[in-house]
């Protein structure tokens, strides 16, 4: 149950990071929530290295939608290169 619900956040969670980064990127129902999860523990790492949450605390939303949000910002960047 906690991987739907991980990939249920996922998918806004990378729907919204689409909706902040425009142009083109992955597109799908998976893809986005694989960018959103992927977001999460990006989030979770950064805050975790910066003492924002203790060893094996998720991320918040916002946190996840902003690391989802750098993930494809990145993404977009390398793609062009």
């Amino acid at each position: 149950m906690r991987f739907l619900w991980a990939a249920l956040i996922g998918l806004v969670v990378g729907a919204i990071a689409k909706l902040l980064i425009s142009g083109t990127g992955p597109s799908g129902c998976i893809p986005t929530a694989l960018l959103g999860i992927a977001g999460g523990v990006f989030a979770a790492v950064i805050g975790q290295a910066l003492g924002w949450y203790l060893p094996g605390e998720p991320a918040g939303f916002i946190s996840s939608v902003i690391g989802a949000a750098v993930l494809l910002w990145l993404y977009k960047i390398f793609k062009k290169a």
